[in-house]
């Protein structure tokens, strides 16, 4: 059995054969998601407080923690992450035409 090995392109979404408009969307959520678990964990809060903080329901914060990348759009975790003070700014790479999000 011969095993191939393919560099990646960057963006595991784009790797797995997504077109590269949805695999650019995922790759953000995906990052987002990962951000606002983060945020949960660090902070040790329960789902309930976590929906208060972040002004969704509880059963949206299952969705969130359980990996529902489908549920939810980038405007959504955008406003999430406001809520806590953070920051997304889009930024334009220098050496590919490729944008960047920073959080802040």
């Amino acid at each position: 059995m011969a095993t191939t090995i393919r560099k990646s392109s960057g963006n595991v979404f784009r790797d797995l054969g997504f077109s590269p408009e949805e695999a650019a969307h995922l790759k953000i959520r995906s990052a987002f998601m990962a951000l606002l678990r983060d945020l949960i964990a660090q902070r040790n809060l329960t789902q309930t407080q976590a929906a208060d903080l972040f002004g969704v329901s509880q059963p949206r914060i299952s969705d969130l923690v359980r990996g529902k990348i489908q549920r939810f759009t980038i405007d959504t975790l955008v406003e999430m992450l406001a809520r806590v003070g953070f920051r997304v700014v889009p930024r334009q790479g220098a050496r590919r035409r490729t944008a960047e999000l920073q959080v802040s």
